[in-house]
């Protein structure tokens, strides 16, 4: 390296231990230290360091382990200053000592070996390349034995043995100096029948490539859990396990063991694999633990279930009766629909947190989950017909829905966002169908969570009767009671909808369904906001104890299971990682996560730019009209600020951040364009440079599906007329003759307002009571102006406020009644 090139190089590029010395030796000294230097450098016009910068310097002395030169330094770096103004700043300070900090070392290392990941047979080649005033000696060491005939910069091992994986580290020597390189680790596959089709491994630079994919077990409690990974690539991939979607604490190692499993650690276990620029995940694989059974024998012998089959069939008599029966799911399915953003009624808030919230729940109890926010009424039709094709024999099934609805006749009827006002049956989805076509797939549990209102539809006489078979395997668990409403807390921030906010606590609980929602309509019936308002009604016809936490034990046709996996994971595949370099030199980062099925967060990070670029950012831009995104929600600087509040803790910091939602309305690939900005210091007019990429990343998520494709003909999703079916509740919602008469007056523009689109306001309180501050009496909700809240139309229009509405009676006497005597209204 030439002095001129020396003396032209940043300081703020300076190796941080040359930093560390002078900087120590600046501190100590009193006359020739950093104040003095400041004085000097204060005097230069091309970098003023002001009395300000002075005092702020000084200040790091009263800090624990402060360093005021470290301050003084890295504002020159700020302004430009290079080794060579340093060093004639120095010289004129008079500090010999300061200056031989800066000298190059007798010897110096300028090539690191990195570690490396690959697989066994290839070649290995671990570097270091170092320079001194002599000629350099090389030695290699393998941990503290040395490596034969090791004497070259260049360390060559071919082919590579499993034998040689571990960790290596190079000795240097010029003269009387000497300096050890940085350990490398060395991770040595064998994959001999882990080959993925297609696939090469003959190169260990670039991209990581997976190689090793877990396998899946069935283990008994006591035994041995062993699961294993494993990627090439350089550096040396990093490892975190996850089972039912949580990480598992200090699982970061290729291989996974368990040891004496029990009951709890069965799941669903994939592993995420990463470098510093991507990361990709494993195949997930389904773990089944098993309870270890023992039996009692005549002649007072105990075997356990592995003996029954060595015992033979007279040989002796097993006492079974008394064993209790373990039930198993041969998979489990689950589509939870949060819609909130209606175009033709009031909008609503708590269905995204309920669906992230019950998401992340039944993830742990091994469903799988598609997610889905806001669908019109063709795309919730073929959601719940693509629901239907990961269903067959033995499933457990789940529907969970939040948002608009109503009942009519013991019909319950699902409001997609596009419904008109009003709307009737014919555009909106009927539980019972979808009930009809579960029934068909033989499913071995159907459970349905319907988290809207019941209120009977004044707008639709259709009587849609749906004949169903009988089977001992239904659940409904209704968030209200019939013909009753389902309530939002109103809050300035997120909050769950009555009905989640105490199923979240209970849903983990290992007994039978029936039994976790009677606990939750217990503690649903003890909340002060909505005691004697909403009560949770569950109808059932299980005659098993069947659970959302059964193990899971796959079919026997492997083929089948196989297939609906395939079918599950299209809605579920991230795009990968990528990393993009642009002709400036600068490296773009370009990351991305879910945070529901359909809601794709993309996220931009600079990993490196030129010395000489004083500011950089990477944009995304030029998305496809088809997912109408709002420019000014792009590229933000915190996820809040573009509506990502859910997944906010999840994502990496200091990146800009975009949120795609609707990708089930994506009708061709995505492909955007990443805008590199850039300015130089060097440039006068500091006007910004662009360059750009365009990046096709497929469809993500939930966009393979093409859910915005018309409805099949014989979609299973249209209401069918039919016979009332006997397996249908007789209890119905009363007809048109048995409504309340709307009353006239004062509030003339609110009696015109369907049920569903009369709304008020309940506040949570710390103590989970309503009460506080608003009006608390009927003389004071008399006065209020309800032609100012609500607009003619039936809209709720209230600028300026942020509560979230909830769905009232049909009657304004009524609702007086029945709200005065607990809740009290925030003031309009």
């Amino acid at each position: 390296m030439s002095d001129s090139l020396e003396r032209s190089t940043k300081i703020n590029l300076l190796k941080e231990s040359i930093v560390k010395k002078l900087c120590e030796v600046l501190d100590k000294s009193s006359s020739k230290g950093w104040r003095k230097l400041g004085e000097i450098v204060s005097s230069d016009r091309r970098f003023k360091v002001s009395s300000d910068d002075m005092e702020m310097c000084s200040l790091r002395v009263l800090e624990v382990e402060g360093s005021p030169s470290l301050m003084l330094l890295r504002l020159m770096g700020e302004r430009g200053c290079t080794m060579g103004h340093l060093t004639d700043y120095l010289q004129t300070l008079g500090n010999s000592d300061a200056l031989q900090c800066l000298k190059p070392p007798a010897l110096q290392i300028l090539i690191q070996p990195q570690s490396a990941a690959l697989i066994c047979g290839h070649n290995l080649r671990l570097s270091c390349h170092a320079v001194g005033k002599s000629p350099v000696q090389y030695q290699w060491f393998k941990s503290r034995e040395e490596v034969p005939n090791s004497f070259s910069p260049e360390l060559l091992i071919s082919p590579v043995q499993l034998k040689d994986a571990g960790f290596y580290i190079c000795r240097v020597n010029c003269g009387d100096a000497c300096e050890f390189s940085q350990w490398a680790q060395v991770d040595v596959l064998n994959v001999t029948m882990s080959y993925a089709p297609g696939q090469s491994y003959q190169s260990i630079d670039g991209r990581l490539k997976l190689a090793i994919h877990p396998q899946s077990q069935r283990l008994h409690v006591g035994e041995t859990l062993q699961l294993e990974c494993g990627a090439v690539g350089r550096p040396i991939p990093r490892y975190q396990w996850h089972r039912n979607g949580v990480p598992i604490p200090n699982a970061t190692k290729r291989k996974l063991m368990i040891l004496q499993v029990m009951q709890d650690h069965q799941g669903r276990y994939r592993c995420e694999i990463s470098s510093s620029t991507e990361r990709m995940w494993t195949n997930e694989v389904d773990v089944v633990i098993a309870p270890r059974i023992s039996v009692q024998i005549s002649g007072a012998m105990e075997c356990s279930e592995d003996d029954i089959y060595a015992i033979g069939g007279d040989s002796c008599e097993l006492l079974l009766n008394s064993l209790p029966e373990q039930l198993y799911a041969t998979d489990k399915v689950a589509l939870l629909i949060g819609n909130l953003s209606y175009q033709n009624h009031p909008q609503l808030k708590a269905p995204m947190v309920d669906v992230y919230d019950l998401t992340n729940l039944l993830r742990q109890l091994n469903f799988k989950v598609v997610s889905l926010l806001d669908l019109t009424e063709s795309e919730m039709r073929n959601a719940v017909d693509e629901f239907l094709l990961l269903l067959h024999k033995g499933v457990y099934g789940l529907l969970y829905y939040a948002g608009h609805g109503y009942e009519n006749y013991g019909n319950s009827f699902m409001v997609p966002v596009d419904a008109p006002n009003p709307y009737h049956s014919a555009n909106c989805l009927c539980v019972q169908s979808i009930l009809k076509l579960m029934q068909e797939k033989e499913t071995g549990l159907n459970v349905f969570l319907l988290d809207m209102c019941r209120k009977r539809n004044i707008h639709d006489e259709s009587t849609p009767n749906i004949v169903l078979r009988v089977t001992a395997n239904i659940v409904f668990g209704y968030a209200t009671c019939q013909d009753a409403e389902a309530f939002e807390l109103s809050s300035t921030g997120f909050t769950n909808g009555v009905f989640v906010k105490f199923l979240k606590k209970r849903l983990l609980d290992d007994e039978k369904i029936t039994v976790v929602l009677d606990r939750v309509a217990e503690d649903m019936g003890q909340f002060d906001a909505t005691k004697g308002k909403q009560a949770l009604e569950i109808r059932s016809s299980l005659s098993e104890r069947r659970a959302l936490t059964d193990p899971i034990l796959p079919s026997d046709s492997a083929d089948l299971v196989h297939a609906h996996s395939r079918q599950w994971a299209k809605a579920h595949e991230l795009p990968e990682s990528m990393s993009l370099n642009f002709d400036c030199g600068a490296q773009i980062k370009l990351g991305f996560a879910a945070e529901f099925s359909n809601v794709l967060v993309i996220y931009t990070h600079i990993v490196k730019k030129p010395e000489d670029m004083s500011f950089c950012q990477a944009h995304v831009t030029d998305f496809s009209l088809d997912l109408d995104v709002d420019p000014k929600e792009m590229n933000r600087e915190t996820p809040e600020e573009t509506g990502i509040y859910l997944l906010s803790s999840s994502l990496p910091q200091h990146c800009l951040y975009t949120r795609l939602s609707s990708l089930q309305k994506l009708r061709e690939e995505l492909v955007f364009t990443v805008c590199l900005q850039g300015t130089f210091a060097a440039m006068d007019d500091d006007h910004p440079i662009f360059w750009t990429k365009s990046v096709n990343i497929g469809k993500p998520l939930i966009a393979r599906l093409d859910l915005h494709r018309a409805v099949r003909r014989n979609s299973c999703l249209q209401t069918c007329m039919m016979p009332h079916s006997p397996s249908q509740s007789p209890c119905h919602s009363p007809g048109p003759e048995h409504q309340h008469q709307l009353h006239h007056g004062s509030h003339q523009d609110y009696n015109r307002l369907s049920p569903q689109h009369r709304y008020l306001h309940i506040s949570e309180h710390a103590q989970g009571a309503a009460g506080g501050c608003g009006f608390s009496c009927y003389d004071q909700l008399s006065q209020c102006d309800f032609d100012r809240t609500y607009e003619s139309d039936g809209l709720l229009s209230s600028p300026g406020k942020l509560s979230i509405p909830i769905e009232a009676t049909e009657d304004l006497n009524e609702l007086q009644a029945v709200f005065i005597s607990s809740l009290h209204l925030q003031p309009q």
